[in-house]
């Protein structure tokens, strides 16, 4: 599992089942100077994480081995994280008050994450 340092870059919370797509993000994350966090894999990692963990941002798959993300999102909402769903299921996978989130479409184009990311992360005062 990550860990944050102090003068690590922005924490990214990565939760995502798919092995490869995983190492995907977090190469992509730590090539541009984010700090991974996780990952998450369960949806009871990625709760915990989101409950535990200071966190800047968070790259979600909406489908973790069959449970759905939507409490871990409630969780980061709550807390002020903001989120970025990343999933095959692209815009169709989201719902309720999710509708409009940002999301990306599986497979994705590691520059277009890092920008994506860069625009939801609020650099601190």
């Amino acid at each position: 599992m990550s860990t944050v340092s102090p003068a690590a870059g922005p924490a990214v919370l990565v939760v995502e089942d798919e092995a490869l797509v995983l190492m995907l993000i977090e190469e992509t994350l730590t090539d541009h100077g984010f700090c991974p966090v996780g990952p998450a894999s369960r949806l009871a990692e990625a709760l915990e994480l989101a409950a535990t963990r200071r966190l800047d941002a968070a790259v979600l798959d909406i489908n973790l081995n069959g449970e759905e993300v939507f409490p871990v999102v409630e969780l980061l909402a709550a807390r002020g994280v903001p989120f970025l769903f990343l999933t095959g299921y692209g815009r169709k996978g989201l719902r309720g008050r999710w509708s409009n989130a940002p999301v990306m479409q599986k497979p994705f184009a590691p520059d277009e994450l890092v920008r994506r990311l860069g625009q939801l992360i609020v650099p601190s005062p």
